[in-house]
């Protein structure tokens, strides 16, 4: 079995850096991704899709990203569930990110972080 996702999308928002309770640093990102078809209006959607980066990706995509920029995540799947405040079942799907590649940064610093 073989669990691989590649993506290139806009980041939503400017990147923002946490730290677990043991030590580890995590930043989550949500990535517009463009779909390539154009809706009845004549305009492309996009799907949102949440990334989780840790360690030194995380770190680094803090230090050279921002809102608007556009990158390229490799990484995995990884599905999770929690009841709500209604008591309802709900589904989250995220991508682990192992490779992070900065196409649109101003600085040509490490564009390849893994």
């Amino acid at each position: 079995m073989y669990n691989l996702v590649q993506l290139i999308g806009r980041l939503t928002k400017d990147p923002e850096i946490a730290e677990t309770d043991s030590g580890k640093k995590v930043c989550n990102v949500n990535l517009a991704v463009q779909r390539n078809f154009k809706n009845s209006e004549g305009i492309y959607e996009a799907d949102f899709i949440r990334c989780s980066l840790w360690d030194q990706i995380a770190t680094r995509a803090c230090e050279y990203c921002h809102k608007g920029d556009l990158v390229a995540v490799r990484g995995q799947l990884r599905t999770s569930s929690y009841v709500d405040d209604k008591e309802e079942k709900k589904y989250s799907v995220e991508v682990i990110v192992d490779k992070l590649v900065f196409l649109s940064t101003k600085s040509n610093d490490e564009k390849v972080v893994e």
